[in-house]
């Protein structure tokens, strides 16, 4: 997910404390300003993803994976990961459309950050299961590859994904297309902004029922997932964190949002089984609370780098800087080195040591080789381009 690379601007002069640039704030080397309580959940986010892969649905789809010492069986870390991502992307598309033509600049600069690098991972994890999985192995086929990298998997689910952690990058390009265009029209601000906010977690929740309780390949069914309407909610609990913690909402409508979005996660994950009727991962939808309220605490609050050593504080930052990378590449990559490791005598815990290394350093490659290149070659085509000849104007602010 893209906005979990993001540099994050200093908090708005709005803010509580009314300060725009607070205490607190940690000084990276070269002397910038950067809010290290923000990497720290990314990366935190970040390796919920991964042990909730690789100590539990790893061995849960592949049989032949060693069920692990200790697992993690919450589906949090993605979800705390778009809720991340809506409030930078509250916070930068406002910055980014500060002059004429920049809003258009924004919006180009989040496809050229999220699809370069999504469209390597992705044929990348193809090559992997399709010549270096084990005998048994879902083996994916050139259409497999075409619908993936077309990210058709929401709208029909007969396509099979090739990396499992890629459901969240259509849901992260609807929402950059969304905010533009809101933005420069009506629904961008003020009342009709809450009115959009409150529709997008009522209407989930109305058809949830019916939607949970369709048979598969329905129509319906294939038009709600593929627009992701099941996590509409964590866009808005990251809208929300931003609009609070910019004096644009008050306490009582904040809390109002969270607890309602909180509530449309519990229904929104909770599943039919055949036997045990419905059931919610309460343990889950806990943490995501959690998780909303230290983004709460992280833009309203204190940098938390103030408290931690600058060695810390610069492998956290580091850390951060490839996490959209690791994201794309440690789970298909990661099972495939995983059972081969197995192979070879390597134990349960050794392998979920191992896809963590290997998510580090497959996705600083991806990250050095292919997402901060494209980026800038992207960027400087569009400054030469659209934004010169399209008189569309060129902002200074960076995505």
């Amino acid at each position: 997910m893209t906005d979990i690379v993001q540099r994050p601007a200093s908090p708005s002069p709005h803010a509580p404390g009314g300060s725009a640039q607070p205490s607190g704030t940690a000084r990276t080397p070269g002397g910038s300003s950067r809010r290290v309580s923000w990497d720290v959940l990314r990366c935190g986010f970040v390796l919920l993803v991964i042990l909730y892969h690789s100590t539990f649905i790893g061995p849960l789809v592949y049989h032949d994976i060693l069920p692990k010492n200790y697992t993690f069986p919450h589906q949090v870390g993605a979800s705390l990961l778009l809720v991340l991502s809506a409030y930078f992307i509250a916070a930068t598309v406002r910055r980014g459309g500060a002059r004429r033509g920049g809003t258009a600049r924004w919006w180009w600069g989040k496809l050229a950050r999220l699809l370069p690098a999504f469209f390597v991972a992705t044929v990348n994890a193809w090559l992997f299961l399709r010549y270096l999985a084990p005998d048994g192995w879902y083996l994916p086929g050139k259409k497999d590859l075409l619908a993936n990298l077309a990210m058709l998997w929401h709208w029909d689910p007969s396509w099979g994904f090739v990396d499992g952690s890629y459901w969240t990058i259509p849901l992260q390009l609807m929402a950059f297309c969304l905010a533009a265009a809101m933005w420069r029209g009506p629904l961008g601000s003020g009342v009709a902004l809450r009115v959009v906010m409150w529709l997008a977690v009522l209407v989930p929740a109305a058809q949830w029922y019916y939607r949970a309780t369709l048979p598969p390949g329905t129509t319906y069914a294939f038009v709600v997932d593929g627009l992701g309407i099941f996590r509409w909610h964590l866009f808005v609990a990251g809208v929300a964190v931003w609009m609070y913690s910019t004096g644009r909402l008050r306490l009582p409508h904040f809390l109002a949002l969270e607890v309602a979005a909180i509530g449309e996660h519990a229904l929104q994950t909770s599943a039919l089984d055949p036997t045990a009727g419905w059931g919610t991962d309460w343990t889950a939808v806990a943490l995501v609370g959690v998780g909303v309220v230290a983004m709460t605490l992280a833009a309203t609050g204190p940098d938390w780098g103030r408290w931690l050593p600058d060695r810390v504080n610069r492998a956290v930052t580091w850390g951060a800087g490839i996490s959209y990378g690791v994201f794309l590449t440690h789970q298909t990559v990661g099972y495939v080195v995983m059972r081969r490791a197995q192979q070879l005598g390597v134990g349960p815990t050794l392998q979920t040591g191992l896809m963590i290394v290997t998510g580090v350093v497959c996705g600083w490659l991806l990250t050095k080789a292919v997402e901060r290149p494209a980026h800038r070659r992207l960027m400087a085509w569009w400054d030469a381009g659209p934004a010169r000849y399209g008189r569309v104007g060129v902002s200074d602010t960076r995505s």
